[in-house]
Order: C-alpha cells, then structure tokens, then sequence
C-alpha cells in the first residue's frame, strides 16, 4: 500500500491545486535526484551504464503509459514545444495546405502551427469550440481537402474540455489527415491509449500531472507517420550506430530516438522515471478514479455558491481541470490574492482555474474555498 501522505510532503499551510501547470515532486522523485546528484558529485560518470539502463526504462514506462506498440516509438524530449516543432517543420508542406485546430490552444500548440503562414504559405484554422454541442463535428467541418494535419489538446488547458480522440482520428484516417495530440493535460490524470486513438504524433512534457520535472517530454510517433518527418537537427545520439563514433556512413535511427539529437537529461530522466514508478504503481484507471471524486468536491463548492462554471459538466468531457468564475469581483485580482493566501492555482478565462490530482486530500478542497470566501 502506497503512503501518499509520505509520497506527498507539502507545507501545511499549503494547498496545491494547480496540477495543470506545474505539479511538485513525489518524495521518491527528491530522493531520486539527491541520489543522483550525490552520485556524480562522488564518483562522477562511473556509472553511466546505469544511466543508459534508466534512460531505456523511462521509454519503456512512457510506452506502457499510453500503450505503444514499441518502445521504439518513444522519444525523449525537452518539451512539448520542441516535439510539436519537429512535426510542424518536419512534413513536406505545399502553399496552400493548411493545418486545423482548436481556438485558445495552449501558444505551444498554436505558434508552431502559425509560424507556418509566412515561411511555406500554410493556413491554421483555429475552431472556435466555446459554447459547442459538438466540439469535433465543428473540428472535422473546417476540416477539407487542402487539410494535412489536424493538431488538439487532449484536454484544453483553460477550460478542461476533453475531446473524444477516437472520433477524431476516425475522421482523420477517412480523409487523409495525420493526426497530433498535445496530451500534456491528460497524460497522468486519466488513462491514454495511442492504439485506441490512433494518433499519429503525441507530445507531452513531464512537468503538470506527471508529476516530473521541466525539461522532459514524451514525443510518440507513430512509424509510418515517423517516416514523413525530416530531421530538422543532428548529433550523436540520433545515429542508427550510437556510440560508434568514428563512423562515417551513419544514418538516423529507425526508431523515435532519431529525433534526440544529442546528450539526454540524464538528471530530468532519473526524476521523471521516479514520478512515473508512482503513477504506473498505483494504476492509471485507480489514479482518474480518484481525481474524478476531487473535482467533483470542486464542482460542488462551486454550485453551493453560485459560481459559473467554465469548465464541461459531463464527466466524459472532464479530465482534472475546473474553472469557474467568482461574480462580482475582479478575478485577476482575486488570483493574486489567494496565491498569497497560499493556495496555488491559476487564472483562466477570467475567472480561477483548479486542478487536484489523485493524491490531494478533500479536506484541502475545502480549505482552498474557505480562503477564498474570506476574500471575496
């Protein structure tokens, strides 16, 4: 049985709600890169071999995380916004094409996409989604035969909508279109499927409900689709041969780590590979069960004071995310302010944006409210 409270040591007076932007470490995380650092300051690189295992393992995690077909597959990365980059000027674009998304993305899944105008003359049609019955029937209607690749968040990062990925890579397979999921705002919060969904490309940093630090990503490609994209940067670690150094015909790897130019984050990658052993042991469908029953405390102390929402109230459009609006006051303000009350969110949409995890206990929900009633 997993200790969470020991897993999960935060400052009382603390109450930490926002899993959406940057998470805190799980005790065995600390552990793993005090271990880490006290191992290089002593004995330096002596043991890189292990180093090399731990890097292989964390793309065996992240693989049995969304349900890769080969860890070939998986790429480590420093972000989200170095992944998406590869997609966006690794295709063959032709004047002309043009990429479809959702309006109010996240910038890291919006200026790849826009940077593309001026340098290859492709459109990015951004689909406004607010106030939509149907968020992908309105995706796949701006979706037509210029169309080369549709790019979503799993989950938008302001509002929580969760889009149904399977109808959309239905979509995407029938017409053509690759598909590209910035899944940095489910991954670790519910369970992801790649085989069930279909992605082409999937790109996630480690940092929000992964539990991990910045600095590490997950890019999964998937091959037929890996084969399209040109290599935008190049080094040692890349080659087929890695670690040949002295050769001279060289050639990309065939799997995903073609696109890890040079030396891995061997620090990030020992974190990173601690927070997931958490993630993966507790279970990924135990983990959305419990954050389910959190954010719906947070809706509920929402309703009992009349907040609008602007997050989805189906749960099959939830994932950890809820923003709500608080009437007649400045809610900019009143961010600042509850950050200084020592309650950790974020503001969105006007209005306040919480996200739990798993882990956090319903008696700090309430706290949060509390303080925030005592300011408004």
């Amino acid at each position: 049985m997993i200790d969470l409270a020991a897993e999960f040591p935060l400052d009382p007076d603390l109450v930490h709600l926002n899993h959406a932007g940057v998470a805190p470490w799980p005790a065995r995380t600390r552990r793993a890169v005090c271990d880490f650092a006290d191992e290089n300051t002593r004995l330096g690189s002596l043991y890189y071999p292990d180093w090399q295992a731990r890097e292989a393992r964390l793309r065996v995690q992240f693989a049995q995380l969304i349900n890769a077909p080969s860890v070939d597959d998986i790429a480590l990365l420093k972000n989200t916004s170095e992944a998406l980059s590869l997609v966006a000027f690794g295709l063959d674009w032709q004047r002309g094409d043009n990429v479809v998304g959702p309006a109010g993305e996240f910038p890291s899944n919006r200026l790849v996409w826009e940077a593309l105008g001026p340098r290859f003359g492709v459109q990015y049609r951004a689909v406004p989604l607010d106030g939509q019955d149907d968020p992908e029937a309105a995706l796949m209607a701006a979706v037509d035969g210029d169309t080369r690749l549709l790019a979503v968040s799993a989950v938008q990062y302001a509002s929580g909508l969760r889009l149904d990925l399977v109808r959309l890579s239905e979509c995407c397979r029938t017409r053509g279109v690759l598909l590209c999921v910035d899944a940095i705002q489910q991954l670790g919060a519910l369970p992801f499927d790649v085989q069930a969904c279909q992605a082409d490309f999937v790109a996630a940093d480690g940092h929000k409900w992964l539990l991990g630090p910045e600095g590490v990503a997950l890019f999964y490609s998937r091959p037929e689709a890996r084969e399209r994209l040109h290599l935008q940067q190049f080094g040692w670690h890349m080659v087929a041969a890695v670690g040949d150094f002295e050769r001279r015909d060289w050639r990309p790897a065939d799997s995903a780590r073609r696109f890890e130019a040079g030396s891995p984050n061997n620090l990030g990658i020992a974190a990173q590979s601690a927070s997931l052993s958490l993630l993966l042991a507790v279970g990924m469908p135990a983990v959305a069960e419990a954050l389910a029953t959190r954010v719906t405390a947070v809706i509920e102390q929402t309703r009992r004071r009349g907040f609008p929402l602007r997050s989805p109230i189906a749960p099959a459009r939830r994932a950890g995310i809820v923003t709500f609006h608080v009437p007649g006051v400045d809610n900019r303000r009143l961010y600042v302010r509850l950050m200084a009350a020592g309650v950790l969110c974020a503001q969105r949409l006007d209005g306040l944006r919480f996200s739990p995890h798993f882990y956090t206990p319903p008696a700090a929900i309430e706290t949060a409210f509390e303080r925030l009633d005592a300011l408004c």
